[in-house]
């Protein structure tokens, strides 16, 4: 799953960055509120984490700016200011959760994750999809009959979007824009490999593959 950052203090950026890629985010990050607004608008984000004290731009009117123009990915707000009247007006401005600083890095994780399964229409607790559950803690597969198996970074996001989406084409596009951040190489061809290596872990007939089309997790093909 592919997450936006939106954080200005560097050092909390960083960390936050590196904490969510290792819990298996592909993660862009920005430091001001004039390029939150442009990513946030532009790229496919499955949720965006965002600070309100920005320079350039405030937060809130970043978060506004985002639901005019019908931007509905799931917003979590992360912040040093805990009065109620400011969350009261960042659930107004659209704001699907709230967090203040400081925190702990396990309780963002896990508030994502639930932001990302409502927004998905997926049931609360653990994933499981075409007889497969997912370990997001981690990150392994575990078969039918209860064997873990191991997934590398890129394995483990494009597994997690396909559960996810489980009976629904995905094309290759779409797979790459919520699997890797802004700056990786996209290659449809790297995709395919990646798609493979998952069907020689987890079986081959949960992936189907609808030629000119994409790809359906959970159908034989």
């Amino acid at each position: 799953m592919r997450l936006l950052l939106v954080e200005d203090e560097t050092s909390l950026r960083e960390r936050l960055a590196a904490d969510l890629v290792q819990a298996g985010f592909a993660v862009d990050a920005v430091n001001n509120g004039v390029d939150g607004e442009h990513f946030g608008a532009t790229e496919p984000y499955d949720a965006i984490v965002l600070d309100l004290g920005l320079p350039d731009r405030p937060g809130l009117e970043v978060l506004r700016r985002w639901r005019a123009r019908g931007v509905r990915v799931p917003v979590l707000i992360l912040t040093a200011r805990d009065a109620w009247h400011e969350r009261v007006e960042g659930f107004r401005a659209g704001a699907d959760d709230y967090l203040g600083k400081p925190f702990h890095i396990e309780e963002l994780i896990a508030r994502l994750h639930a932001l990302i399964r409502r927004a998905q229409d997926v049931v609360p607790g653990q994933l499981e999809a075409g007889g497969i559950r997912l370990d997001e803690d981690r990150r392994q597969a575990l078969l039918p009959d209860g064997t873990p198996i191991e997934l590398t970074g890129t394995e483990f996001r494009l597994l997690r979007y396909f559960m996810l989406n489980a009976g629904k084409c995905l094309s290759k596009t779409q797979l790459a824009e919520h699997v890797y951040d802004f700056d990786s190489d996209k290659d449809s061809n790297v995709l395919e490999v990646y798609v493979n290596r998952l069907r020689r872990k987890l079986g081959r007939e949960l992936i189907g593959t609808r030629r000119g089309q994409g790809y359906v997790f959970g159908e034989r093909g």
